[in-house]
């Protein structure tokens, strides 16, 4: 080339840049083999109906464990299976010393659910594992996929391994017939040696969860990504109500102690009383069962369910109290006793970490993404990995804001972008981490 032309070439080379094609891109995901093990872990537990079943502990949550950790083992993880049956598929790092980041969900469902609770975040950990061996990717961390055993049915492994789990939930029976205690057992677990499986404080550098939202915010506002500012405390009460069961027929209606209609003013005011608070708290009555329960005799005695959720604790009393005080009022006009009785599900609002929101922040806009900060109404892994760990957390829609279901979806583009933004999320913080 004439030394004139060649001088005019990388003039233009240097005003106008390198070739789009060749600036350096974001690592994504394969979108299409996401999806596939989505739909190859919904074979596991599948009915004639079409629909899958796999609660904790069965025969079809077992044998799906099983192909994980084959699918981890192809992946060159090394696997281990800790003794409250998390399963752990670990890559080293080039420094041997650092803290392991690391990333995970679950993979059991409630009874009658769907495809995509938990397993959205399970496949998504196993393919960013998989996009980084196919790009001979090293981190400076070692990474770590944890599947937590049991999430639906009382957070059992992430309970466990922040040293939140008691002796006392090994009592609690599934849907299966097992005990929590039998299926730890059943899982490859050791409840003899439960608390080996505690992680210390600090002992991880990050620990990352993406999960679909299971609500119709998202969706609505038309955004990809939730970036999760922290997840709601939330605490169960019995409410029992106790009144005189008499003759429906000859008992007039203002000498009557109707323990059913106490409970009905109280559900109305359990509405009343959380709205009248700003935020976000929501106080919820689930479940109602009356005594004798015949048409011809006024109930005498009802037990209701009381649940409240919020980010601030403090919050939670605040609605309780006052929903403690509207009981007192209806049980004066009433001549109803009521009794509140705590019941053993607490779970302590945790904040994620203001570092990591960031840096999910970033990952998304890098992207070219959309967003907003949000809180989660649900519990999850996290939350208990929150205690142990500086957590992070990633949304993505849901189909109609509908989960614990059948119909439960999210859509294959959706499960990329929170992939891409979990894959990144952790390259940037493999860097930025000590």
């Amino acid at each position: 080339m004439h030394f004139k032309h060649l001088t005019t070439v990388l003039f233009v080379v240097l005003l106008v840049g390198i070739p789009s094609n060749a600036q350096k891109k974001s690592l994504t995901v394969n979108q299409d083999r996401l999806e596939k093990r989505i739909f190859d872990l919904a074979d596991f537990g599948i009915q004639e109906n079409g629909e899958t079943e796999r609660v904790a502990f069965s025969d079809a949550d077992i044998a799906a464990r099983e192909w994980v950790i084959q699918t981890m083992k192809d992946l060159d993880l090394t696997v281990t299976v800790d003794v409250a049956g998390n399963i752990i598929g670990k890559r080293e790092g080039s420094h041997a010393s650092k803290k392991p980041i690391s990333f995970g969900s679950h993979i059991d469902r409630v009874p009658h659910g769907g495809n995509y609770d938990g397993c959205v975040g399970s496949m998504a950990a196993l393919e960013v594992m998989e996009v980084l061996k196919e790009n001979n990717i090293k981190t400076k961390h070692p990474l770590e996929v944890i599947i937590f055993p049991n999430e639906e049915g009382g957070v059992m492994g992430s309970r466990a391994m922040s040293g939140n789990l008691s002796k006392a939930a090994f009592d609690v029976v599934n849907s299966t017939g097992f005990s929590m205690g039998e299926g730890i057992m059943r899982l490859g677990g050791d409840t003899t040696r439960i608390t080996e499986a505690i992680r210390k404080k600090g002992s991880m550098a990050a620990f990352l969860e993406l999960h679909i939202e299971q609500g119709g915010v998202l969706e609505k506002e038309g955004l990809n990504i939730g970036v999760v500012e922290g997840i709601v405390g939330l605490k169960w009460w019995d409410v029992t109500f106790t009144g005189f069961a008499n003759h429906a027929g000859t008992t007039p209606m203002n000498a009557r102690q109707d323990a059913l209609l106490a409970a009905a003013q109280f559900i109305v005011a359990v509405n009343e009383v959380t709205n009248s608070f700003e935020g976000a708290q929501v106080g919820t009555v689930g479940r109602i069962k009356a005594e004798p329960g015949a048409p011809n005799v006024i109930p005498g005695k009802v037990v209701a369910s009381l649940e409240i959720r919020d980010l601030s604790s403090e919050v939670i009393e605040n609605v309780f109290q006052a929903i403690k005080a509207k009981a007192k009022e209806i049980s004066t006009n009433s001549g109803v006793a009521i009794e509140f009785h705590p019941l053993d599900t607490t779970a302590d609002p945790a904040l994620t970490d203001l570092g990591i929101q960031k840096e999910i922040e970033n990952s998304t806009k890098n992207l070219g993404l959309t967003f907003k900060y949000m809180p989660s109404g649900a519990g999850h892994d996290a939350q208990d990995m929150a205690r142990i760990a500086p957590t992070g957390m990633i949304f993505v829609p849901s189909k109609g804001g509908i989960s614990h279901s059948p119909k439960e979806f999210t859509s294959a583009q959706d499960m990329a972008n929170g992939a891409n933004v979990l894959l990144n999320t952790i390259l940037v913080l493999d860097k930025k981490l000590d």
